[in-house]
């Protein structure tokens, strides 16, 4: 199914790729994708949402693909993008779903953009980097390598990112396995042995980073900075889902948002990485999402 794209402004001057699918007489979701990543994440979202009838929307994160760099940019900056393409869209009350490094900017719309954000889950995130906790225990070793050099910022790190950059724009569906390398999991290599989820995966890493790898620095740069809210703030309905056989996000994060944001109903499964957590349970998710909106009594 293919994807409806456009390029909108921001109030300052910047360019805002927005994409949809789906079925627009239905409830909205927003999608925050990973990082690195594009709003062709709704490449894994789109058949789900156009059978069970909502309607998807997703934005490039500044310095992705087609979207302008913005510098400095925090976490909660995504509200005011959000903002920006649902008011283009005609849209009014949302949901946000945030995988992996979308799951930040699920719960800033949810801690920050409330009554228009009823709802949210973060799917595979981090825990802010400002509270008491060993932020990269259980990562791979290219993780620990990559927010050890973020957290020390310089050539070395610029570098890097230059370099990953550089891999990650060549991804095709043969080679994206390879590119993640010990990322992934046993449990996601098996997901991503299906042909149409590797090659989401490949487009959504080839296209962020075909305008350069600005956008990866700054979402580093946004992780391991105050996010501009507090998770215990939130008070809307949240679900943090996270799985045990996770590379990239260790479950210990997942655990840590479900005991620190007020009433948050926490979905472990513990056989599940980070792909896999996705991919093996969308219906579940899109049924999660109904039902909210049932329970919201919102369109």
């Amino acid at each position: 199914m293919s994807l409806q794209r456009q390029l909108l402004t921001t109030p300052d001057g910047r360019v805002l790729e927005v994409a949809s699918a789906g079925d627009p007489s239905g409830p909205t979701v927003v999608v925050h994708h990973g990082s690195p990543g594009t709003a062709t994440i709704l490449d894994v979202f789109a058949a789900a949402a156009a059978r069970d009838g909502w309607f998807a929307i997703a934005l490039t994160r500044p310095g992705y693909a087609a979207s302008s760099r913005a510098e400095g940019r925090t976490i909660s900056s995504v509200v005011g993008d959000v903002r920006v393409a649902l008011d283009a869209l005609g849209r009014v009350a949302y949901v946000a779903v945030g995988w992996s490094g979308g799951g930040p900017h699920s719960l800033a719309c949810a801690a920050l953009d409330a009554p228009r954000c009823v709802g949210a889950w973060s799917i595979a995130g981090v825990v802010p980097i400002d509270v008491d906790f060993d932020w990269t225990a259980g990562m791979a070793p290219e993780n620990v390598e990559e927010f050890s050099l973020a957290l020390e910022g310089g050539p070395q790190y610029q570098e890097h990112m230059v370099a990953a950059g550089a891999q990650f724009a060549t991804a095709t569906p043969e080679n994206v396995i390879e590119i993640f390398g010990g990322l992934l999991s046993p449990v996601d290599r098996e997901a991503l042995a299906d042909d149409r989820a590797r090659a989401a995966l490949a487009r959504a890493c080839a296209d962020a980073f075909s305008t350069g790898w600005h956008g990866f620095f700054d979402d580093d740069r946004a992780f391991l900075s105050p996010w501009g809210f507090d998770v215990q703030d939130i008070a809307v309905p949240v679900a943090v889902w996270y799985g045990d056989q996770d590379n990239m996000v260790p479950p210990t994060h997942g655990a840590w948002l479900a005991s620190h944001i007020p009433g948050a109903r926490e979905v472990h499964l513990a056989s599940e990485g980070h792909v896999s957590l996705v991919s093996r349970h969308l219906d579940r998710l899109s049924a999660e999402i109904l039902d909210l909106w049932r329970g919201e009594d919102r369109s």
